[in-house]
C-alpha cells in the first residue's frame, strides 16, 4: 500500500504556495521541484531535516526546517510535520535526555527543575544546546536511513508482489490453453 498518495490531495499546489506573499523570504526556493517531490530521497531528507529541528530548543523550529528544506532539497511536508514531535507537551521529555546528555559532556552538575534561576540557566542553556545537537544529529541521521530503508523494502515488496502474479497469470494462460 502506498502511504504517500493520501497524503498529496491535502497539499497545497506551488501555484497556490506562490499567492502568499509572506513567503517571500524563501525566494524562488519554494518553487524547486524537490522540496515538494514525494521520492525517496527528498522524502528522507525531509524527515531527517524535520527530527532535527524538532530538537533544537527554540520557537519557531519550522522556520529553519523550512529554510533547510529548501536548501537541501528536502521535502517540504515531512520536514514540517517532523517539527512536530517538538510542541510544549513534549519538551520535557524531549530535551531533559538532552540536556543530561550535554551536561555530562561538558562536566556540569544538573540542577533540579524547581531549583533553576535566571542566572543558572545562561550556563545550562549551553549544555541543553550541546545535548540537543548531538541528539538531534544523531536521530535525524537515523530517521534518514530508516526511512530509506523502508522505503526500499516496501518497493521490492511490491516488485515480488508483481512478479508472483505476472507468474500466476502466466500459469493460468498455461492451463487454459491444454
Amino acid at each position: 500500500m502506498n502511504l504517500i498518495n493520501p497524503l498529496k490531495k491535502y497539499l497545497p499546489t506551488r501555484e497556490e504556495i506562490a499567492q502568499y506573499r509572506y513567503l517571500h523570504i524563501f525566494g524562488d526556493g519554494l518553487k524547486q521541484p524537490e522540496v515538494w517531490a514525494f521520492k525517496r530521497q527528498s522524502v528522507a531528507k525531509g524527515i531527517a531535516i524535520g527530527i532535527f529541528c524538532a530538537f533544537l530548543p527554540m520557537p519557531f523550529e519550522m522556520v529553519p526546517a523550512t529554510f533547510l528544506a529548501v536548501l537541501m532539497g528536502g521535502n517540504l511536508p515531512f520536514s514540517i510535520a517532523g517539527v512536530w514531535i517538538s510542541n510544549p507537551v513534549t519538551w520535557i521529555p524531549l530535551y531533559t535526555p538532552c540536556y543530561l546528555l550535554g551536561a555530562k559532556i561538558i562536566q556540569l552538575q544538573p540542577i533540579a527543575l524547581s531549583e533553576i534561576s535566571l542566572l543558572q540557566a545562561g550556563s545550562h542553556y549551553v549544555a541543553l544546546w550541546l545535548g540537543c545537537l548531538i541528539v538531534g544529529v544523531s536521530l535525524s541521521i537515523t530517521a534518514h536511513f530508516l526511512t530509506s530503508f523502508l522505503w526500499r523494502s516496501q518497493v521490492r515488496q511490491r516488485w515480488k508482489n508483481r512478479r508472483g502474479d505476472r507468474k500466476k497469470a502466466a500459469t493460468l494462460k498455461s492451463h487454459k490453453k491444454r
